[in-house]
């Protein structure tokens, strides 16, 4: 796939400027116009900072927005340990079933945008072969951890690009592969926040939902509450709380994320399907299945029918397998074409 199919325009050779596809896949969120190489917009002559090479293709956010923003600057997630390394990031990722799945799903020369991409540590474990990936967030200060992660490691396949989702700087149509996790619950209106989302996924393309589950969460919703009453002396039960006692930075980044988080909600399988259906994506698979006893060898393949019933019950299990780790399922729909 080259840019010609997608019919859009590259930059000129030899002209100044980021020499990779970037340009080709952004475009002004003011206006929806092309965007020359220094980022400002050929259509309304917005011009758009790039301050340590992180495009700022934010207009400015407010209200319920603007805290969550605030919140995530002031202790970017996930952060990243002393010492770490390119190694460290893979065998880390790899320590999760469906990082290993999704990496074998999604092509060699895939383009992916992960929508929400905190640190970057997902855009970077994601950015090898041919494909280029581009991380979009609402946090300059999550933004340029990755970016200088990218940097220490020699990941040149990924670009970091600061906006708000709700008025994504990304030209439509031209993913393979649309990731978006652990992102939508935090926002006022999640349901809006997928409708802005789903027009970057090409038609054949993926898209992969991260999301708190309405019954997964429900441990997690108990802890805090013990959280609370205590002060945030003691969280009973929290494996990875546990797992970080010796990394204070990181601890604290998932205690804030997870215990004090200012905007949360949770959801249901039958309300993503809604979602996808009202988009017009298609369907594909839950992870972990809905189907009990099942588990996918392949994300991006159609799952077999499932019992509304067995959908639920299997939610409920996810309690358990789920609970201790904040409740997070993931749901893949793909767009006709």
């Amino acid at each position: 796939m080259d840019a010609r199919s997608l019919n859009v325009v590259m930059p000129e050779p030899g002209a100044p400027g980021p020499a990779d596809e970037l340009l080709a896949l952004l475009v002004c969120p003011a206006c929806g116009g092309a965007l020359a190489r220094d980022f400002a917009c050929t259509g309304c002559g917005e011009a758009w900072p790039a301050p340590d090479g992180i495009p700022q293709l934010r207009p400015p956010v407010e209200g319920r927005t603007e805290t969550v923003r605030q919140f995530y600057d002031a202790a970017p997630f996930p952060g990243y340990p002393p010492n770490d390394s390119l190694t460290w990031l893979r065998t880390r990722a790899e320590r999760s079933a469906f990082a290993r799945l999704l990496d074998a799903a999604i092509p060699g020369d895939a383009r992916i945008a992960e929508i929400g991409c905190g640190t970057g540590q997902m855009s970077l474990y994601l950015a090898r072969a041919d494909r280029v990936v581009v991380g979009l967030d609402l946090s300059r200060a999550a933004l340029s951890l990755g970016a200088s992660a990218a940097r220490r490691w020699g990941v040149d396949r990924v670009r970091f690009v600061e906006c708000d989702l709700t008025r994504l700087p990304l030209r439509e149509g031209v993913f393979d592969v649309v990731y978006c996790s652990g992102v939508l619950h935090h926002t006022p209106d999640p349901r809006a926040a997928f409708r802005a989302i789903a027009g970057a996924v090409r038609p054949g393309g993926m898209i992969v939902i991260g999301l708190y589950n309405r019954y997964a969460r429900i441990p997690l919703r108990l802890r805090r509450v013990v959280a609370r009453l205590s002060g945030y002396r003691w969280i009973p039960f929290d494996p990875v709380l546990r797992e970080r006692h010796a990394e204070p930075a990181r601890r604290e980044a998932w205690l804030r994320d997870q215990y004090r988080h200012p905007e949360e909600h949770s959801h249901s399988v039958a309300e993503i399907r809604t979602w996808f259906a009202e988009n017009g994506i298609d369907y594909v698979s839950t992870y972990p299945s809905t189907l009990i006893g099942h588990e996918p060898e392949d994300l991006f393949a159609p799952a077999e029918d499932e019992w509304a019933p067995e959908s639920v019950l299997a939610q409920l299990g996810w309690m358990l397998s789920l609970g201790g780790e904040g409740g997070l399922f993931v749901t893949m729909g793909r767009r006709p074409g």
